[in-house]
């Protein structure tokens, strides 16, 4: 698919907020799928970086080889700018990319290909009081193409939140290879 046919349709998907006491960004529906969020709305959330592990330093077997731009909602960066804590009703948003061209006129680099998928991530009791720290991890990419799904249920325990577990540095969240979330963290007294 073009990019920009993607992006068209990306774009179009609406997010349907819920107005509810914990200020959620985000709707699951009775089968407990989260709704597909808008480029429009979380694109305007606090971006909090781009990690990239290529193919190409990771002998062509990388787990994750696209880059990841990742967004948090902005209630709930205030509140951890404020506390140090993801409240419940934390959304996470990673866009995949894929890495495009390795050369520009300021250098050779990676730099960001065609979108390819969206993933998010939730804290919520009320959804996930069973999930270990109430995180739930959703991918509305189809395997089979780039066309984004327009509903996705979360992923089982042990596909993401084991790895959170062992390897996150702050409540499930790799705030480690983010310093936005470490600069910000409990700052805003």
């Amino acid at each position: 698919m073009r990019t920009t046919s993607c992006h068209l349709m990306f774009s179009s998907m609406l997010l349907a907020f819920s107005a509810t006491a914990s200020n959620e960004n985000f709707t699951i529906n009775s089968n407990n799928e989260l709704q597909l969020l808008s480029a429009d709305e979380y694109r305007l959330w606090v971006y909090v970086g781009t990690p990239l592990t290529p193919n190409d330093m990771n002998n062509g077997k990388a787990a994750f080889p696209e880059f990841h731009n990742v967004y948090i909602d902005p209630e709930s960066f205030a509140h951890y700018e404020k506390t140090g804590e993801f409240p419940d009703g934390t959304i996470l948003v990673k866009e995949l990319v894929s890495v495009g061209p390795k050369a520009a006129v300021s250098g050779q680099g990676y730099f960001q290909g065609e979108f390819i998928g969206l993933e998010a991530t939730i804290k919520s009791k009320n959804y996930f009081p069973n999930e270990p720290g109430h995180w739930a991890y959703f991918s509305f990419t189809s395997p089979e193409s780039r066309k984004l799904n327009p509903m996705a249920k979360a992923f089982s325990t042990e596909s993401c939140n084991t790895c959170h577990a062992a390897a996150a540095q702050d409540d499930f969240v790799f705030t480690q290879y983010y310093p936005v979330l470490r600069d910000h963290k409990g700052k805003k007294k």
